[in-house]
């Protein structure tokens, strides 16, 4: 996991901002860099590439390996000589360029890298897709787990798994808290109207995304577009797709030690994030399909971690930010999830797709309705 989450959508039908984003995974097994180079990337046009404009990087030999975990754009570990960075680059397959804005991301986590949200150090931001075939961006390796599994996630403990979770929450409250034209992203978005665009925008992805019957889908994206609320936080800087695995962390000490996968981050209404991870921990993570799924499976009360409940008292004591109606933003959460997950699962019908776990992400849309069409008959 764009005014523009998880993942990726249909080829071609990128909205006019970005609009997803995927669960990239800075860490990889031990051992040598294959032979062959990973799809994606050509590593004798990067190599002239970073001859000319980061000489640096281009003093030995290199090699990629493909990091295990996206679901959406690329991330692999970049090997050159005896230094390693990660490369973020678009799927395989024609997008537009909107939709995968390797630009945005580099932006975003430059700017932020002076203030309390911790994120990779931005190295080189390459605009040209003749390069290696798309756009791409250089980021700094951080050291750290990605949580997304059971098998991760049962050994910690209860101590352990409370502490990771509040410091999830603590760091999303410090991202909210940072004035966005103190560090130059006072364009980074268009607060005004940013509700209405989200469901506007989610609406059309779905019209591109359908390529099965998905009951009640029109239903819940009727019901938001009626009951929009008024925004009382609009101007902060969103994630867009935050959650427990789009985060590094340790857990000797608990920290965390990166945010990562900022395609879709904007200025918009903060509850965005908060509703979206409400959804990731409470309805994937609580729903029988969560069990062995890469999406959901090491999320939420099921596995051991605090309620949502928990997660919004730490989040409204640390932020500063009214949560006011937050079943609507919960709604909106699961409209847009399930747009995504049936963009992912049409992918991997089509081929489109690098790693594992793609064929149990088309599961997740009917609980993701069900569940979006109750929280948005709240009041």
């Amino acid at each position: 996991m764009t005014d523009p989450a998880v993942d990726a959508l249909r080829p071609g039908a990128a909205p006019a901002t970005p609009a997803e984003a995927d669960p990239a995974t800075p860490t990889v097994p031990d051992g040598d860099v294959p032979e062959d180079p990973p799809a994606g990337v050509d590593l004798g046009r990067l190599a002239t590439y970073l001859a000319a404009h980061r000489p640096e990087l281009a003093a030995g030999p290199l090699g990629a390996t493909l990091i295990a975990g996206g679901k959406s754009n690329l991330t692999y570990l970049l090997r050159a000589g005896d230094r390693e960075v990660v490369l973020r680059r678009p799927p395989l397959g024609h997008v537009l360029a909107t939709a995968h804005d390797m630009a945005r991301e580099f932006r975003v986590i430059s700017a932020l890298a002076p203030t309390d949200v911790p994120v990779p150090g931005a190295i080189l931001h390459c605009p040209d897709p003749e390069v290696i075939g798309a756009p791409f961006y250089l980021m700094g390796r951080v050291t750290g787990e990605v949580f997304r599994t059971r098998a991760q996630t049962d050994p910690l403990g209860d101590g352990p798994r409370r502490d990771l979770a509040m410091a999830m929450m603590d760091t999303l409250a410090a991202l909210h808290r940072v004035e966005p034209t103190a560090v130059g992203l006072a364009d980074f978005g268009r607060p005004e109207g940013y509700l209405e665009r989200q469901v506007r925008r989610w609406a059309g992805q779905l019209d591109r995304s359908r390529s099965r019957p998905l009951p009640g889908i029109d239903e819940l994206r009727d019901r938001l577009a009626a009951t929009v609320p008024a925004s009382a936080n609009a101007g902060r800087i969103v994630h867009g797709d935050y959650r427990l695995d789009n985060l590094l962390a340790t857990v000797d000490p608990v920290a965390v030690r990166a945010v990562l996968d900022w395609e879709m981050a904007t200025l918009g209404d903060p509850l965005a994030d908060l509703g979206l991870l409400l959804t990731y921990w409470d309805v994937l993570g609580g729903s029988e399909t969560a069990a062995g799924n890469p999406v959901a499976d090491g999320l939420g009360p099921r596995a051991g971690f605090p309620t949502g409940g928990e997660l919004i008292d730490r989040y409204a004591e640390r932020s500063g930010v009214d949560v006011g109606p937050l079943h609507w933003h919960v709604a909106l959460g699961c409209f847009k999830l399930a747009v995504i997950c049936e963009g992912i699962h049409y992918r991997h019908t089509l081929g489109q797709t690098l790693g594992q776990g793609f064929d149990r992400i088309g599961e997740m849309v009917a609980p993701l309705i069900a569940y979006g069409l109750t929280a948005a008959g709240e009041r």
